[in-house]
């Protein structure tokens, strides 16, 4: 699945530079996570650095965005070989 930023969000501004997919911007109101983006940090970190460094913990999985490990890792190639997303260290 992907990540969803609540409307719980006080926009403090630490998630977004944690985003190693660039998934995560400034939205209208608060901070958006782009689905097609997010990739739950597989192949880069072992849990999502946005929801470890969220001081109101705003950050559930989104549940109209179901994706496997599987799928998420495949995304995470897509990402890495586009240029969009960085290489894990």
């Amino acid at each position: 699945m992907a990540l969803l930023i609540t409307d719980q969000c006080i926009n403090c501004d630490v998630c977004e530079p944690e985003c190693p997919n660039g998934a995560i911007a400034s939205g209208p109101e608060i901070y958006v996570i782009e689905p097609g983006k997010c990739t739950e940090c597989v192949g880069h970190f072992d849990a999502p650095q946005c929801r470890e460094v969220c001081p109101v913990d705003c950050i559930p999985l989104d549940p109209a965005w179901k994706e496997s490990q599987e799928e998420l890792r495949a995304k995470y190639e897509r990402l890495v070989a586009a240029g969009v997303a960085r290489p894990a260290r």
